[in-house]
């Protein structure tokens, strides 16, 4: 049995003189091969409160950690520099170590001598050394005015809310649920399943995709722990992590769900026929309706919008369980969570814009998703595509990749989609199964075959099914009198002109962001990249989470992808959520802004300007309150006041002066020149 070893608490109140040790880190040739350690090492020694200078090859590393709590432990320093790497990818570690050794681990600071000397002066290392000095100089500067911190603890709820009901929300609260946590389940639309309940088959095993999702949906809505709210949307959202208050708007079904059987008489007898989004226009509905068949809920929606209120409906004979309600009101739901997952979905691209293509003029020119709906077996044509003009079977094909992706100049996104070359040879491979003797032609700028099985299943397609890959963008499309789609376009490989005349010209659409993803973010108090995509707060590391504690992000509501994709990274948020709630509390890092009340005017300049809400006002004190829970920290508020009455934890004015003083000075400036 080992005997447990007691850590003594090094205190520091920050009136005691600073007794700094700086640790230089070589990461392997990544500093060391440009930057000269042990002169940097050496020259550290020499700057104002440095009592030790060390260097080691990976200070990240057991040994290199062990340096640093061994000179703490022994008394001899009272504050830690270690110039390394970015202080977003071992900030945490070396904090941790000063923890352990009993230092308050904000008396550390981290000089990025990587990314920000070595890396961007690999050909000339006198220059990066010269920089790596001035950033080990300003850290022991900060350092040197640093305050002992304090983390605080919030409870977190043990229940989450996940706002989207595609497969990736209802993975997310399946996985949650069955781990027996709470969870309130959200979906806009009436039924739960998203897009991939409009998909026929999956690539590249061409599995059913009703067949994978049906008993997921049923699995869903049979859990005892989900509550499911469809036809609902998230309102108002308040509150930190640990602490969401959470405003739910359950629309009106104007059918009792609770009475409604799901018999669909009332759907029977409605003489209102109008478009149905499900079908994207290519099928009808009643007013009085459900999705499609396999609908999870069952219950019937009226939609009011084209409801003639003509009663037939509510009649005893026809609706037995009187579950008619055409005075049906919005119900606001209030619910309590410790955490969110945003599982939003996508949008598909609208190549209405891209005019030379015909989509909207010519009627025999379609999306992706509008064919997969043909080309199902319980769409509007049962699997039997046809083309739209004369409804008569296409012989001959032709799909057009990249529509609103890799296209900028076009008014398209720039990024790639990802599924869309696999949909394509899917849905080409489908309809050759139907149709052995039809021509299908794909035309592309690069296939991007990403996926496990996915180039085997590329190349099956064009060797067992021929399918013709033709690599060239297309020019122009026409139309002749019957209909027909002339194509225009150059095959770049064999460098020739050709013109292709077709029954049905499908284009390949990208994904983008939903048209709402603004408002959720806006809500939630996240972020979106460039993209369009809601952001995660670390593309490696931290791929779930947003900057936001305790919000999540799964599927495409973060960017393009598959379904097994979108599925993993929904076990991932649903992991993360679960961790939090689990450990039932959750620590707020010191970063927040604090208020100086004495100085604070009560003008609510800072109130006005937090993107996070963190800041309320005190109408009786006449001064504004940070909560720390909400505060991320980013020093807006303090930049605002003009009072000077807000003070940022760990970047105080006087920090920042020290690191500013230092830099003009720069004692080695002269040294630098000569």
């Amino acid at each position: 049995m080992t005997e447990s070893k007691v850590v003594k608490e090094i205190k520091v109140t920050g009136k005691e003189k600073p007794r700094i040790g700086v640790y230089v880190c070589h990461c392997g040739i990544n500093i060391a091969g440009v930057i000269d350690v042990e002169k940097l090492r050496d020259y550290a020694a020499t700057l104002p409160d440095v009592v030790l200078s060390k260097d080691y090859s990976f200070m990240c590393s057991d040994i290199g950690q062990n340096m640093i709590k061994e000179d703490l432990e022994a008394g001899e320093i009272n504050r830690v520099v270690v110039a390394a790497c970015s202080p977003r990818m071992h900030e945490p570690t070396f904090r941790t170590v000063c923890k352990e050794a009993g230092l308050n681990q904000f008396l550390f600071e981290q000089a990025n001598i990587r990314e920000h000397a070595s890396w961007v002066n690999m050909k000339d290392p006198e220059g990066a050394y010269e920089i790596a000095k001035d950033h080990v100089r300003m850290a022991i500067a900060k350092v040197r005015e640093l305050k002992p911190l304090d983390v605080q603890m919030v409870k977190v709820e043990p229940a989450c809310l996940v706002i989207g009901a595609g497969i990736a929300g209802m993975n997310a609260a399946l996985d949650l649920g069955d781990e027996g946590y709470k969870v309130y389940l959200v979906e806009k639309d009436p039924t739960i399943g998203g897009h991939m309940a409009q998909l026929d088959k999956t690539f590249p095993t061409m599995d059913c995709s009703s067949c994978i999702l049906t008993p997921r949906m049923v699995d869903v809505a049979r859990n005892e722990n989900i509550e499911l709210m469809t036809y609902s949307e998230v309102v108002e959202v308040n509150g930190y992590v640990g602490n969401f208050d959470v405003r739910i708007k359950k629309k009106p079904h104007y059918i009792d769900q609770e009475a409604c059987t799901g018999c669909g008489a009332c759907a029977e007898v409605c003489p209102i026929t109008c478009a149905n989004e499900f079908e994207l226009g290519m099928g009808t509905r009643k007013a009085a309706y459900i999705p499609f068949p396999q609908a999870v809920p069952g219950e019937y929606t009226i939609d009011m919008d084209k409801c003639i209120k003509c009663g037939i409906c509510a009649s005893p004979d026809v609706c037995e369980p009187d579950a008619i309600r055409y005075d049906d009101e919005p119900e606001y739901v209030d619910v309590k969570v410790g955490t969110i997952i945003v599982a939003t979905g996508w949008d598909l691209y609208d190549p209405t814009e891209l005019e030379q293509y015909g989509y909207g003029r010519f009627p025999n020119v379609i999306t992706g998703l509008q064919m997969e709906r043909l080309l199902s077996s319980f769409g509007p044509v049962t699997g039997k595509p046809v083309r739209p003009s004369d409804l008569k079977e296409a012989h001959d094909i032709a799909y057009l990749q990249c529509v609103g992706s890799r296209n900028y100049r076009e008014g398209g996104h720039t990024y790639c989609s990802r599924v869309c070359c696999m949909y394509a040879t899917k849905q080409a491979r489908q309809y050759k199964e139907k149709h052995p003797d039809a021509n299908i032609y794909i035309f592309y700028m690069d296939i991007r075959a990403f996926g496990k099985g996915y180039e085997e299943f590329y190349e099956s397609a064009q060797r067992e099914y021929g399918i013709n890959y033709t690599r060239g963008r297309i020019a122009e499309v026409t139309e002749d009198e019957d209909h027909n789609i002339i194509i225009r376009a150059e095959d770049t490989i064999i460098q020739q002109i050709i013109e292709l005349k077709v029954d049905l010209f499908v284009l390949s659409c990208g994904l983008e962001a939903r048209s709402d993803s603004d408002e959720i973010a806006s809500l939630l108090s996240i972020q979106k990249s460039a993209d369009g995509f809601f952001m995660e707060a670390h593309p490696k590391l931290r791929p779930v989470d947003t900057l936001t504690n305790g919000i999540f992000i799964a599927g495409v509501a973060q960017g393009p992808k598959d379904i097994p994709d979108a599925v993993a990274q929904a076990k991932g948020a649903a992991s993360g959520a679960s961790a939090l709630m689990a450990k039932g509390e959750f620590p707020i890092e010191p970063y927040y802004a604090v208020v100086n009340e004495a100085l604070c005017s009560g003008c609510r300049s800072c109130q006005s300007l937090c993107p996070f809400g963190a800041i309320d006002f005190n109408e009786f004190k006449n001064v504004a309150e940070v909560n720390p829970a909400l505060c991320k920290g980013c020093g807006t508020c303090v930049a605002a006041c003009p009072s000077d009455a807000l003070i940022q934890n760990h970047f105080a004015d006087y920090q920042l002066y020290s690191i500013i003083n230092v830099a003009i000075e720069n004692p080695t400036s002269t040294e630098s020149k000569d």
